[in-house]
């Protein structure tokens, strides 16, 4: 593996910047967006990010047995309509390239959530998907614990 320039280092501000954007995000309860990162990042494949929001989502109360099914959550009776609409919602998203983020992924949001807080979890989506892509293309490993 390619040694790989630090980030952190060399543009601070630009990192900083992005960590205070993800800050502003606040509509969203912290277990929905910890899963909704997590779910994200598992799609990219973003080592790093599984670790971290694993991490955040145990802290914000949620079930192991949860998280061991959120990569099939389609398949789990263990999500509820709200948190699936949310899935799917950051799911298309993240594969905007093929779904186009279909009116249907966002309609089933409605019912769940206001308008703000739909900007919210979109918002939350397009953060990750900009960390995943950072920590993948520098190649960002989880401290081990």
């Amino acid at each position: 593996m390619s040694n790989r320039a630090s980030y952190f280092k060399l543009n601070r501000p630009a990192v900083d910047a992005l960590q205070a954007a993800s800050k502003l995000i606040t509509g969203i309860d912290p277990k929905l967006r910890a899963l909704v990162e997590l779910r994200v990042s598992q799609i990219n494949g973003c080592v790093f990010c599984v670790d971290r929001h694993s991490v955040e989502a145990r802290e914000a109360g949620e079930t192991q047995q949860r998280l061991d099914c959120l990569a099939a959550w389609r398949e789990s009776r263990l999500f509820d309509d709200r948190e699936r609409a949310a899935l799917e919602w950051a799911e298309s998203l993240t594969n905007v390239s093929q779904t186009r983020a279909p009116d249907q992924a966002y309609d089933e949001l409605t019912p769940h959530f206001s308008e703000s807080q739909i900007v919210d979890l979109t918002l939350i989506a397009a953060t990750m998907n900009a960390w995943n892509r950072i920590a993948i293309g520098h190649r960002a490993q989880p401290p081990r614990r």
